[in-house]
C-alpha cells in the first residue's frame, strides 16, 4: 500500500472530497489508465473518461470488477470504492443521460494515478508475465514445463529492493508476493493462455493463502506489465466470476507491474532439484501432476 499524504487520506479513508475544478485530472484527455492511489489497482481506462462539466473527473463505464458499490452514509447516494483495498473514489449517478451508458463516475482526483498507455511493437513477439499464486516452486515447476515459455524465474515482486529476500518475505510484512518471472514467445503462448493455466493451477479464492501456506506473500496476484495485459486479465476475471465456475469470489490481485527482485539461488529450478523433500511431494507434485493432465496439449515435447 502507498503512504498517503494527509488530504490523501482525509479523501481515501476518511471519504471527504475534494474542491470541485481543483483535482489534476479534471481536464485530462492522455491514453492510459487510471490506478487507485492507495493499491495501484487499475480502475478506468481513458476511453471511459468524459466531460461531464461537474468539476471532477468523469467515467461512464469502469475496468470489470475493479469499482464496489456501496450506499452512502447519506441514505441517497451510492458510494464508490476500490474493489481491491476500499479507498473511497466518489460516488455513481444514474439517469443523467449525459453518455449512451447512462452512468457517471464522479471520482477525486487525488483517489487516482494516471499512468500512461505504452505502445508494445508488434515486432516484439518475446514478453513478460509476473504472476503469484501462492509458494513459487510450485508455478515455477509449472509454467517452465509449458510450450512458448522461454524461462521462468522464482522472485518476489510488490514490495521494495531492501526487503526483497526469503527470510523477510517469509514475514509476511514487507508487502512482496512470492511470483515467476515468465519470459514468453507471443507467437507461441498468449499470455491469456498463461492465465488460463495460472488460474487453473491455485485457488484464487483463498485470500493470502494456498493451502497451508498463508500470509500476504502467497497471496493471488497479476503484475499487468502493460494495459493489454490489464485488459486481457480484467476481462477473464469477469468471466470467471460470470461462469460462477469457483464456490467463492474471486480474490485475485490485478495491479502494475513496477519491480521484479530474483529470489535466491537455491530457489531456482526447485522441485526438478528436491522432488523427493516431503514439501514437494506433497504439495508441488500433486499441482504438476494435475497440470499434466489438465495442459498435456501445452507441454514441451522432449
Amino acid at each position: 500500500m502507498r503512504e498517503l499524504t494527509e488530504f490523501e487520506q482525509y479523501v481515501i479513508e476518511g471519504k471527504g472530497t475534494e474542491q470541485p475544478f481543483s483535482g489534476e485530472y479534471n481536464h485530462h484527455d492522455a491514453l492510459g489508465v487510471y490506478h487507485c492511489k492507495r493499491c495501484d489497482a487499475p480502475l478506468y481506462r481513458s476511453e471511459h473518461k468524459f466531460n461531464a462539466h461537474c468539476g471532477w473527473p468523469a467515467f461512464d463505464d469502469e475496468i470489470p470488477g475493479a469499482i464496489k458499490r456501496l450506499a452512502d452514509a447519506d441514505g441517497q447516494r451510492t458510494e464508490i470504492v476500490c474493489q481491491q483495498c476500499g479507498a473511497h473514489l466518489g460516488h455513481v449517478f444514474e439517469g443523467e443521460y449525459l453518455t449512451e451508458k447512462n452512468t457517471r463516475h464522479c471520482v477525486n482526483s487525488v483517489s487516482m494515478v494516471f499512468k500512461p498507455a505504452i505502445a508494445t511493437p508488434v515486432t516484439n513477439k518475446h514478453q513478460w508475465a509476473t504472476l503469484g499464486g501462492g509458494c513459487f516452486w510450485c508455478l515455477e515447476a509449472i509454467f517452465a514445463q509449458l510450450d512458448g515459455v522461454t524461462s521462468v524465474q522464482s522472485g518476489y515482486s510488490g514490495g521494495d529492493e531492501t526487503s526483497a529476500n526469503y527470510k523477510q518475505v517469509c514475514t509476511g510484512t514487507t508487502g512482496h508476493a512470492e511470483v515467476v518471472h515468465i519470459e514468453f514467445d507471443a507467437e507461441q503462448i498468449s499470455f491469456a493462455e498463461l492465465l488460463d493455466v495460472f488460474f487453473n493451477s491455485h485457488d484464487p479464492t483463498t485470500l493470502n493463502r494456498q493451502g497451508n501456506d498463508v500470509g500476504t506473500q502467497y497471496r493471488s496476484v497479476i503484475f499487468a506489465h502493460d494495459e493489454a495485459q490489464i485488459n486481457t486479465a480484467s476481462a477473464l476475471i469477469a468471466k470467471l466470476t460470470e461462469a460462477q465456475l469457483f464456490d467463492a469470489p474471486i480474490v485475485t490481485e490485478l495491479v502494475a507491474f513496477q519491480h521484479f527482485y530474483p529470489a535466491e539461488a537455491y530457489h531456482k529450478d526447485y522441485f526438478a532439484n528436491n522432488g523427493e523433500q516431503p514439501y514437494c511431494q506433497l504439495v508441488v507434485k500433486p499441482k504438476v501432476d494435475k497440470f499434466k493432465m489438465r495442459f498435456a496439449d501445452k507441454i514441451k515435447q522432449s
